[in-house]
Formats: structure tokens, sequence, C-alpha cells
């Protein structure tokens, strides 16, 4: 489990949480060597001269004191560690998935990630900090009196110690089932979780095609999927919850009789005799609760396998001694990348020289978004290569290639916050008056200007008290607010109204002036303002050429055109 947890938040936190360890081991043995105190206790209790058992008292008294202090700073230590640990998971494991390749991100993985990141790390590390002192007191206590047994008397003791190898097995016998049955109920828990987000998502679907019955029969068969499995783990902890209470028991039995047969024969004191009865009473419900604290700490070793798989996943390599673009062309050159057994970009070549308009035109899943994600480096290409500025984008450090670009995508995610702390995000350090010039240059004036709290309005979770295209109006401030060389679009006007339509182009216009722009556009007025236009279709270059060439060539592009364009208007 320690092991484990270094793994997956690195040997930084290695120090503090050995160190902690350390202490809590030392309490638990304080502990157990209190516990001895009782052995010299009784014999002056019961002897002749019972007065000089006030010594021991007081000497158990101190140990029982001692005790509390050094239990109470390891807690206390144990509750900051998993403090840090809990900031240290996320961090690592936040820094982990913004360097993996946007590929990765399948719905799946997501909500996968979702649950391990929300609910799952608080589990783990709750676990790390309230049920590790426990569990370190349940198993070195006990073990530290049945040394103090072995010291009254060596057959107890030898009895004693005879206990563990049973609960050793008993362990191991039990660990792999119940791993197993953890990680299926775990698995289920995923898909049910997916399937109530998707029944919530598809409501107006559902309710418009009179479907809701269908899609609530699926959600009900993975909630009685996850109740069975749910069942299963219950089931599978059974045996070694049974068998450890019936190995503990017995034991204790066992050494019951064996202690008293030998103190009525004369070959134990009795005042060692009821020393070792105690001894072994207060070594019993620290190792019956390994049971409910064996189970939670098998829950949290569950998630940090969970994590540790995401962590392991390689992210985009790094260059050990990166360039620097001098210029801010752009450069595809071969570039074929597969997703599984399909080729989605298929031996690619394509050029936007320094301050040029490059238009991506095609058929939907043609593959254009995916070009404009691998110029920005999302993920790497199978062969050939992506360059910007003459420089391989591997070899570029990746704060200084997202530096070069401003993207404006066609569904825009607002974080919850208000508009300017949304703007904000192209450049935080920029000024007040920076701000609201790069929210005028959008057109976004009016719209401050509606809303009840004007700059200060909250747009919600996702910008959800906004419109899609004063949505798009606040990611294009934010691209100039950044004022990065080059500039990637992705279908941004695709699906507005007029009104918003003007507004959105309008901005874009002040966007792309003097710069090197690569955008996805089926509308006459981004493609006729663009210097070269590429035809894309099932990953590859059909046609390059200006508007006015390609519809003079009459091929695939005149014919898109012509489907787009039922005027005629060329």
């Amino acid at each position: 489990m320690i092991r484990l947890l270094l793994r997956v938040l690195g040997q930084k936190y290695a120090r503090p949480l050995r160190r902690t360890v350390a202490l809590m081991v030392a309490a638990a043995v304080i502990e157990g060597v209190s516990y001895a105190l009782l052995v010299p206790t009784f014999r002056a209790v019961f002897s002749p001269a019972p007065e000089t058992a006030w010594p021991w008292i007081i000497a158990f008294a101190v140990a029982i004191a001692a005790y509390g202090v050094v239990r109470y700073i390891s807690d206390l230590m144990g509750f900051r560690v998993g403090a840090a640990l809990l900031r240290g998971t996320y961090h690592r494991l936040g820094d982990h998935l913004a360097a993996l390749p946007t590929g990765w991100f399948s719905a799946s993985r997501i909500g996968d990630v979702s649950v391990l990141a929300g609910r799952g790390v608080l589990q783990a590390m709750s676990a790390i900090a309230h049920l590790l002192g426990p569990l370190i007191s349940a198993t070195v206590t006990p073990a530290t009196i049945a040394i103090v047994i072995f010291c009254v008397d060596w057959r107890v003791g030898l009895a004693t110690f005879a206990v563990a190898p049973a609960i050793i097995a008993l362990r191991f016998r039990t660990e792999k089932s119940t791993t197993s049955a953890d990680t299926d109920r775990m698995t289920r828990e995923q898909e049910a979780t997916g399937r109530v987000v998707e029944f919530l998502h598809a409501q107006p679907v559902l309710r418009a095609g009179s479907r809701n019955t269908e899609r609530f029969e699926l959600l009900d068969r993975s909630l009685r999927e996850l109740e069975t499995s749910a069942r299963r783990a219950t089931i599978a902890t059974l045996p070694g919850a049974l068998g450890l209470t019936a190995v503990v028991q017995a034991a204790f039995t066992a050494l019951l009789a064996l202690a008293a047969y030998l103190a009525v024969g004369g070959q134990l004191r009795a005042p060692d005799a009821l020393a070792i009865l105690l001894l072994a009473t207060l070594s019993t419900n620290p190792l019956l609760s390994l049971n409910e604290i064996r189970g939670k700490i098998r829950g949290a070793r569950t998630v940090l396998v969970g994590i540790d798989d995401v962590l392991r996943t390689e992210p985009l390599p790094v260059a050990v001694q990166p360039e620097t673009p001098a210029q801010h062309s752009l450069e595809l050159e071969a570039v074929t990348l597969r997703a599984g057994d399909r080729t989605v970009i298929d031996d690619v070549s394509l050029i936007a020289r320094s301050g040029q308009r490059l238009a991506l035109i095609g058929p939907s899943g043609a593959g254009k978004s995916t070009i404009l994600k691998l110029l920005a480096r999302f993920s790497d290409v199978d062969s050939g290569a992506v360059r910007v500025g003459g420089v391989d984008v591997r070899n570029i450090d990746p704060a200084t290639l997202m530096a070069q670009f401003s993207i404006v995508f066609q569904d825009v995610y607002l974080f919850a916050g208000t508009i300017e702390q949304n703007i904000r995000l192209g450049r935080p350090g920029a000024t007040d008056a920076e701000v609201r010039a790069a929210a005028a240059a959008a057109q976004l004036d009016d719209v401050i200007s509606r809303l009840p709290e004007g700059w200060a309005t909250e747009v919600g979770e996702g910008g959800a008290r906004l419109s899609g295209g004063e949505r798009q109006r606040v990611s294009i401030a934010r691209a100039l607010l950044k004022n990065a060389p080059i500039v990637l679009l992705d279908e941004v006007t695709s699906a507005l109204d007029p009104v918003n339509d003007a507004a959105v182009h309008a901005g874009i216009d002040r966007l792309c002036e003097g710069r090197t722009v690569v955008m996805v556009a089926h509308r006459e007025r981004s493609v006729r303002g663009a210097d070269r236009i590429v035809f894309i279709d099932n990953g590859r270059v059909l046609e390059q050429g200006t508007h006015a060439e390609l519809l003079h060539l009459n091929g695939r592009y005149a014919e898109y055109w012509k489907l787009s364009d039922p005027s005629g208007v060329a």
C-alpha cells in the first residue's frame, strides 16, 4: 500500500510519509510496552507486600500518557500528510492529464477519470489520513504484546506466535477474490454513473421520440448489474471476515486453556497467568478490527491502482534540448495519423506561410479539425512531421508551442466565473484596460451591457447563462487578449444566427489581422478571404488553390461549393 502510494505521488512525499509511519509504529510499540508493565504490577499486587505495586502503577500511567502524546502527534501528522497527499495527488494527476494527447480522452475515460478525481481521490487520501494509524496499531500492538507474553512464558509465547501464520495465510487466501470483486464493483459503478449522466443529458431527445422507457431499461439494467456486483463484493469479504474472527477467538480460547493448564500444574504463577490473559484480551479487539480497516484500505488501494494506471499512460514526450521557432509559418509534411485500425489523416502535406490565411474545406469527418489539433500538438503523428516556424513541434517546449497559438473552437467551454475572469484566461497578467479592449474588439460590449451585473455577471458552468454566439465572442476576446501570432479557427460560425454571425465575424477579422491563420470553414465570407484553400476528404488532400482556381478546376471543391451555394454565386 505504502509502495503503491509513493509510486502514485512520487518520491517527493516519501520522507514525510515514512516519518509519519515511523511515528505511528512508535506509538503502537509504546502502547504494547505499556501493557507489559501490567505483569510486574500483578506480581506486586499478589505478593505479600501489595504496596510495592504503586511504583509500577505510576510507571504504567506515565507510559499510557506517553503513548497518548505520541499517538496524538502521529495522528495529527497523519491528517496533515493526508491533506498534503490529497493536494499532491490532484496536482500530479492534473499535470499528467494536461500532458496526455487529446485522443486519449474518450467518453468512457473521461467518466472514469471523473470518478477517480472526484470521490475516488478523496476516499483514498481519507483512508490514509484516518485509517493508516489504526491499521498500524492493529498489527504492531498485538505483535508487541506477543513479544511481552513470550518474555513472561516462552510456551504461551510460542502459542501466541503460532497465530500469525494462520492470519497471514487467511489474508493471502482471500485477498485475490476480494480485490477482484472490488475492481468489478468499481467498474460497474463507473458504468452506472455514465448511464445516469447519459439518461439525464438525453432527456430532450428521449421525450421527443417517446423513448424514455427504453432508455430507462438500459439504466435499470446497469444499476442491477451494479447491485449484483456489490453483492458479490460483500460475499467475497465474508470468508476473510468470518475466518479472522474464528482464528482470533480460537487462539484466545487456546491461550486461555494453556495458561490455565500451566497455572494449575504449578508451572506458571497465578499473577503471570492473569496478566497473560489480560494481555491476550487487549490484543483481541485490535486484531478483530482488521476486518473493517482492511476493507476500507482495500477500497482506497483500488482507487490508487486506477490513478496509477492513468499516471502510467505515456504523455507526449518533451525534447531534451528544445528549439524556439523564429517565424510563424505552419507545415505538415507527409503526415499520417491512425486511430486503431483506421487511418484518420493519410499522407497530408500543406503549408501556410507567415501571415497567410489557409482554409480547410471538406465534408464532416474528413479530418479538418484533426489537422488543427495536430498543428497545436494535441497529439503526435504516426509518421511525417508537423512544423511551426520550420521547427518540428516535437522539438519545441510545450509551453513555448502553446504560446504561439490562439485557438477558437466551435464548441466553446467557459469556466464557472465572470466574463472578465474567462477572458483573462488568455493572458492572466493583462491590465483591466487590455481586457476591456479585447472585449470591445470581439463585439462583447452590447452583451455585457445587457447582463444584470455587467462584467461581474457569473456565466455559470460551461457558460450556461450565455448563448452560443455570446460564448463564441468571449472565446474570441480571450484569443485577442492572448495576442498569439498564429490563429486556429474551427467552424466558429457554423451554427450562429445572423446577428451573432456578424458580430463574431467582426471579432474574427480583428483577431486574424497580421497573423498566420488556419481555419475550418464553410461560409462564403470566410473562404473568400483565405489566401489558400485546401479541400480534404477521408483524411487526404484532394485539391489546393485559391477560390477562383479551384472553381475553375471544376473538381470536388467546385462540386462542394455548388451544393453549399445553390444560388450559383461565385
